[in-house]
């Protein structure tokens, strides 16, 4: 039988295929030649549960640093403390309206072939979170969205509520790790939404939580010193939006911007179901990011067309069995 690595390199041979080979090998070169790698990621991946193969990436050092959206952010933990309110709908292909309207009016939310009661998971975090937020308040205290997530996965009460695989939750391992994390419009995602509630209530102040453009400010440190090293940072894309197209500026903001040097990302792959397409972020090709100074004619880029919870497993097993 074939292990990954001889599927990769021998099978794998020309199109979407000889596409992720080429970025795979690309991947575990920049990573053996000293360089470090920052991943951004879209869509639901968080809730396809793609932290089974991010998690020990993250746990190897493989990944550096993360953007993601705030739901991808809290979804990791859903699925840490809330594994146990998830169902598969293999058939919702088949689904009507009067099926996915039944689904709302029984309590529960539909991510494609998955459905799980908000309700029931989102108030197990609220309490944690809830507190977290009022000492933060009472001590005149400021921190990023993914700091107070860090807050709640250290306190030990918090892991009596384990119901899903802690190995397999990329935000528990980026916590041990004390990685550096984005999340670009967090404001979009349930508790982003839970916390203005909050704030429109009058029971929170919008300044305990630090800002998007903080987290710029915040990100130009950070990436200075990832790219210290003479390989300097690669950058990983699962998707398009926010999540890529944010941190991807750190380097023309920190030249432009600050008037200050900053080396060039050393490497891009771009995961996406997105086709080229006109004025489409997600379908736009890498040669397009060199006009903005994300990128130079000499990275070293790769774009594959398909799904990122096919792909990128593939690629995660490579990278990690490769020695």
């Amino acid at each position: 039988m074939y292990d990954i690595l001889k599927i990769v390199e021998n099978d794998f041979r020309h199109f979407n295929a000889g596409a992720l080979r080429d970025a795979t090998v690309g991947y575990v070169s920049h990573i053996e030649n000293g360089g470090k790698m920052f991943i951004a990621m879209a869509g639901a991946m968080s809730s396809a549960e793609l932290g089974v193969s991010l998690a020990p990436m993250i746990k190897n050092e493989k990944i550096h640093g993360i953007s993601v959206t705030g739901a991808n952010l809290e979804e990791s933990i859903f699925r840490l403390i809330g594994n146990d309110n998830y169902s598969d709908v293999y058939n919702y292909r088949y689904f009507q309206k009067d099926d996915d309207a039944s689904l709302l009016a029984n309590g529960y939310r539909r991510i494609t072939d998955m459905v799980f009661s908000e309700d029931k998971v989102v108030n197990k975090v609220r309490a944690f979170l809830y507190k977290e937020w009022k000492e933060a308040q009472e001590n005149g205290e400021r921190y990023f969205p993914h700091e107070y997530f860090y807050k709640v996965l250290n306190n030990p009460a918090f892991k009596k509520l384990y119901t899903g695989n802690p190995d397999e939750c990329w935000m528990l391992e980026a916590c041990k790790k004390s990685l550096p994390i984005v999340v670009p419009g967090w404001e979009d995602s349930t508790i982003g939404n839970l916390f203005s509630g909050y704030c429109k209530k009058g029971i929170f102040n919008p300044c305990i939580m630090k800002s998007g453009i903080e987290y710029m400010m915040s990100f130009y440190d950070i990436y200075k010193a990832l790219s210290q090293n003479n390989a300097g940072v690669g950058f990983f894309q699962i998707g398009g939006g926010i999540s890529g197209d944010f941190p991807i500026c750190v380097v023309p903001s920190i030249k432009l911007d600050l008037e200050e040097d900053a080396k060039p990302w050393a490497y891009f792959c771009q995961i996406s179901d997105s086709v080229t397409s006109y004025g489409s972020y997600s379908g736009a090709t890498p040669n397009e990011k060199i006009t903005w100074d994300k990128l130079t004619s000499k990275t070293p880029m790769y774009v594959i067309e398909s799904d990122a919870t096919i792909v990128f497993p593939l690629i995660a097993h490579y990278v990690l069995e490769k020695k």
